[in-house]
This record gives structure tokens, sequence and C-alpha cells, in this order.
């Protein structure tokens, strides 16, 4: 089945066509600005518009970088606060005119990762942990989602595990490669003190070969640890997935 996948993220919004059975994207993606403010409304016109572009009249799946209960958004670490609480599939299914599934980006992102990229086939405890400017995460037990984990929200030095290891963060502070991997490594120990999974799996825009070669050799972890695949074409694979 083919799905309209589409991302929406801090800076940008993403969509494109995607081919269900092996995850594989059927057109150019288009990425609009993300507004500012991104208010639910806002954002909603913006999910219109790339509906519109496709001439898409089936399912669409959607990412949002929030808590999603059954289309009902909890949390708004980092995003605008007027989405708390807001019926988001709903939203956008009254929007576009097509029934809109939504998930929390890091889940989508894991989904992808679990059926076409780094976790393909993989049973046991696995964890997805997406690291920009946020830190995200997904879990599984035998390729099945358990949703909405939030543990970029863990405490690490007084403050949530984001504040202290994102990608937001190694860019503000200034930090090295050696000495941002010094602080995720903690990020880790503490995710397998807490669930010793059985393979970890790192995802986000640092897992782009030329970045995943600049602090790999840094971090050690009893589970199995490896780059994800999928880069940024992972939230709207999994967006897509997830909505059939």
């Amino acid at each position: 089945m083919n799905v309209l996948g589409i991302d929406i993220g801090g800076t940008g919004i993403k969509g494109a066509p995607v081919n269900t059975v092996d995850g594989v994207l059927l057109a150019e993606r288009l990425r609009i600005p993300t507004p500012n403010p991104a208010t639910p409304e806002a954002v909603a016109e913006v999910v219109k518009e790339i509906v519109h572009h496709f001439e898409w009249t089936g399912h669409v799946g959607c990412t949002i970088p929030a808590r999603v209960e059954h289309g009902l958004v909890r949390t708004a670490a980092n995003i605008h606060k007027g989405w708390i609480d807001t019926q988001v599939d709903s939203l956008f299914s009254g929007v576009t005119g097509c029934r809109v599934t939504v998930l929390n980006d890091a889940d989508a992102a894991g989904i992808a990762s679990m059926r076409f990229g780094a976790g393909r086939s993989l049973d046991g405890l696995v964890f997805f942990i997406t690291v920009g400017t946020g830190i995200g995460s997904a879990m599984f037990y035998n390729q099945q989602l358990i949703p909405n984990t939030e543990l970029g929200h863990l405490r690490l030095k007084g403050m949530a595990a984001e504040e202290y290891a994102s990608n937001r963060v190694r860019e503000q502070e200034g930090l090295t490669w050696k000495k941002w991997a010094r602080r995720f490594q903690k990020y880790l120990d503490r995710i397998e003190f807490l669930f010793a999974p059985d393979t970890i799996i790192i995802g986000g825009g640092i897992s782009r070969p030329a970045k995943v070669a600049e602090y790999w050799s840094y971090l050690s972890t009893r589970a199995e640890l490896r780059p994800a695949e999928l880069e940024n074409e992972a939230g709207i694979i999994g967006a897509a997935a997830a909505a059939i």
C-alpha cells in the first residue's frame, strides 16, 4: 500500500509518498519551513499544502515531536505549548480530507529502522535513540513498538538528558566530538542500567556516516551498538508505515 508520510520537525516539515512494502519513497520529498510560531493551526496548513502538492487522497501518516496517545498530544517539550490536548489526527483530517494517523517522531523513525533499516529482523529488546535538537527514544520488544517512552527526559547531571547530551547542545557549547561522546556515553550507561537492551540503534542527524566516524570509537556498550541507516527519510517512512 502507498501512504503519504509527513515528518514535522522544528525547522522543516517534510513529506513524500511511500511504498510501505519496501520502505521506498515514490517521489522526491517536499520540504517546507516550519512556521513560526508553530501553532497547531499553522502546522495544519503546511500539512494541507503537502497533501495538495502530491494530489493525495489516500491514507496519511504524520509524526510530531511530542507524546501522542490515540491522536491526542500530551506533551510539548520541543514544540509550541498550544499543542497540548490537541486531537491532532482530527485536526489534520479536517483540513486535508484524508484519514491521518499521528505518532511520536522517534517512534516513527524507530518503526522505519526496525522494518527497513538497521533493526530489520532484530528480536529481543531494541532501543532506537534519535539525537538532534533533543533526544528521542523508541523501544521495541521482538519487533513490537512500546510507544511514547520519551527517554530523552531522563535526568543527567540535574537536567533532562537532551539538555546535556543532544547534538544541539554539542553545537551550542562548541564541544568536540570526543567531549560530546563522553556525555552521550553517560546517557547510554543510564539506558543500559535501567533496561539492559540487546541492541541500541543510534539515529538522527548524527547517524550520517561522516559524523559516525567522528565519535563512534568513543562509545562502549554491553548491547550491540548500531548506527541507523535511513537518515533523514526515517520519519517519513515510519509515519507512512504506522498509518497501516
